[in-house]
């Protein structure tokens, strides 16, 4: 038997839903070009899964580590004792060894690692993060990691373990003597900002003018702080972009090794990123670059805690010969994937939108929704209560479209009497069944697929905000009533054993949307007494496949969407009664004449046309609760 009425929207609902689902699985997916170098690298993948098995490999490095040079030249700079200078401005605690002057802990002092006190740390290489590399003349590769440098303040050697900076900017520089000249690396604070001058400097010396050029090179993936390292770690990668063009990456969402990915020409920043933080080196206008490189690798699996689960990310920029006594400058970018800090440094691609949808939900997040989340902030303390007004916004704004749906579905509700007196004098002829129920709707004013339209207005939205609340920084700590962090699930119950997709736990706002999309659905379906059976299995079916898809996402994206169905509720409560009152009031003429249709269709009596009085059929049906072709008595 053909579906009627409602039916048909809310198959062609559970259909567009279930594409807009199935595209939401396929952003979770490895990206094409991670597939390609997996598959690339399937050698060097089962080599380093194998060692993943033995704990003893685990611990082993690939690398050959840092070797030390044997030539004189750079005599005066080795073997000297090793000193840490540490900077504190207001926005960082950043930790500097004078063994090749480089950080070997950079913590925000705003941000806490998931669950814990201590702070987001961006360092992982216990040989400093930041590292140049030379080819000199004789064509050994120089790490400046293996070279002692002096901490230099103000133009006089720092005898201090701390540089505090309160207000202004400060440099620290490290210099290293090699032959009659040195190399210098100077890092220039500011007291309330997460970026900081680099410069390369090279006075008196040709040790960078020689060989292949040189490059510079942040080593080390950051350290995981969030709850979820699984999810923290599929968001993870080298990022890099030359010529203005399309961002390249090498991420891995299983145990693997790439090749370097190299990408030549001026180079826009390279970077390395975890879900909320990232290390950028991004060159400074009028510093000519060759090429940008990036690679990385992967050892175990990050839900399986017995595999020796780390990743390895290595992005590099790499420099043509710098003559004797010139400089190079970059800006280093070291901390939170705030978008309009992003979007200052040209590195806005580094937040994961998504690879098959990013082109349509980019735009949605960046111009839409982080901007109005900005203003919102602004005045109201409480993301929560951000959340909710958002909601109430986009509400607002597609109201007189859902109007119209709602309208449509009040009308419907109206002639249900109607419809199933003709779908029962028809039930076993489909197609004058159909027939007559489009006649019906045509006399109503009525499309029974108008619903669709809010729906697909709606849900380019919803994805937007959730690739926005999962790859962002807004939501990050921000708690609502039982929800610790708006930007994790909220689990109220945990099970002691997993579903498939919905995880070990059910999650509170989830729980509460599904119910909210019940009601909601119900309310534009027919009245319960005249539902079928399939309408039921169709009201219960969408919401389950919604609490199984959400339950693992940002409860903030389950708040959003339950406050819009609550608004949604309201508004077709208005609705409904609005039509209904309307019509006792025998102002809708339109459903007058389609009712009169519906009987003539079900072989009824003329219609009367008072206002209030409803058909002969309509009375059987509200006494009954079913439609009934008999004759009632007077």
């Amino acid at each position: 038997m053909e579906p009627q009425g409602l039916d048909r929207t809310a198959i062609a609902g559970i259909l567009l839903m279930s594409l807009i689902l199935g595209l939401w699985l396929i952003q979770t997916a490895p990206t094409p070009e991670q597939v390609e170098a997996q598959r690339a690298a399937a050698d060097s993948i089962a080599a380093v899964q194998a060692d993943a098995a033995e704990p003893e490999a685990v611990e082993e490095t690939p690398e050959e580590g840092i070797v030390t040079p044997t030539d004189s030249t750079f005599a005066r700079a080795l073997n000297r004792p090793e000193r840490r200078v540490t900077v504190v401005t207001d926005r960082v605690v950043a930790t500097f060894s004078t063994q090749g002057g480089t950080p070997v802990s950079y913590k925000l002092r705003s941000y806490d690692r998931a669950s814990t006190d201590e702070p987001v740390e961006l360092v992982s290489n216990e040989d400093g993060a930041l590292a140049i590399g030379v080819l000199p003349s004789r064509g050994e590769y120089l790490d400046t990691r293996a070279l002692s440098f002096t901490p230099i303040v103000n133009g006089q050697p720092f005898a201090d373990d701390t540089l505090r900076i309160e207000e202004g900017e400060a440099e620290l520089r490290f210099e290293a003597p090699i032959g009659q000249g040195a190399l210098r690396l100077v890092y220039g604070f500011h007291h309330d900002a997460y970026d900081l001058d680099f410069r390369v400097e090279t006075p008196g010396t040709n040790l960078l003018s020689q060989g292949g050029g040189y490059e510079i090179l942040w080593d080390g993936a950051l350290p995981l702080a969030e709850a979820d390292p699984q999810g923290e770690s599929q968001q993870a990668g080298a990022f890099v972009r030359t010529g203005g063009e399309d961002t390249e990456s090498v991420k891995f969402t299983k145990a693997g090794e790439a090749e370097p990915l190299v990408l030549g020409g001026q180079v826009d920043w390279v970077a390395v990123k975890t879900k909320f933080f990232i290390a950028a080196l991004i060159p400074d206008a009028g510093t000519t670059t060759e090429a940008g490189r990036v690679e990385g690798s992967q050892v175990g699996e990050a839900d399986e805690p017995d595999s020796g689960f780390a990743q390895d990310y290595r992005a590099a920029i790499e420099m043509p010969r710098l003559p004797a006594g010139e400089s190079a400058a970059f800006t280093l970018y070291l901390g939170p994937l705030e978008l309009r800090r992003l979007a200052d440094y040209g590195l806005y691609d580094t937040v994961d939108f998504g690879a098959w949808v990013g082109f349509m939900i980019r735009p949605i997040a960046q111009y839409v929704v982080a901007p109005t989340f900005a203003f919102l902030s602004t005045f109201i303390p409480n993301y929560g209560y951000v959340i909710l007004v958002f909601a109430l916004l986009v509400k607002l704004l597609l109201w007189p479209l859902t109007a119209v749906s709602y309208r449509s579905a009040a009308k419907m509700r109206e002639l249900q009497p109607q419809l199933a007196a003709v779908k029962e004098k028809y039930g076993d002829d489909p197609q004058k069944m159909q027939e007559a129920t489009m006649r019906v709707y045509k006399e109503a004013g009525v499309n029974p697929l108008g619903g669709c339209l809010p729906m697909l207005l709606q849900y380019p939205l919803l994805i937007a905000l959730w690739r926005f609340f999962q790859s962002t920084l807004v939501l990050r700590g921000e708690s609502f009533l039982w929800a610790a962090d708006l930007s994790a699930p909220d689990p109220v119950l945990n099970l002691p054993f997993t579903i498939p997709f919905v995880g070990d736990f059910l999650a509170g706002f989830t729980i509460l949307m599904a119910i909210s999309m019940v009601i909601s659905m119900k309310l534009s379906m027919s009245s319960s007494s005249a539902m079928g059976g399939q309408q039921k299995v169709l009201m219960y079916l969408m919401p389950i496949m919604f609490f199984v898809f959400f339950n693992r996402f940002p409860s903030g994206l389950s708040l959003y969407y339950l406050a819009f169905n609550i608004f949604s509720i309201v508004q077709q409560r208005l609705i409904n009664k609005q039509v209904h009152d309307a019509h006792l009031r025998g102002e809708t003429p339109e459903i007058d004449k389609a009712a009169a249709v519906a009987d003539k269709a079900a072989g009824k009596g003329k219609r009367s046309k008072r206002p209030g009085r409803r058909s002969l059929t309509s009375q059987v049906v509200s006494k009954n609760g079913r439609a009934d072709t008999k004759k009632g008595k007077k």
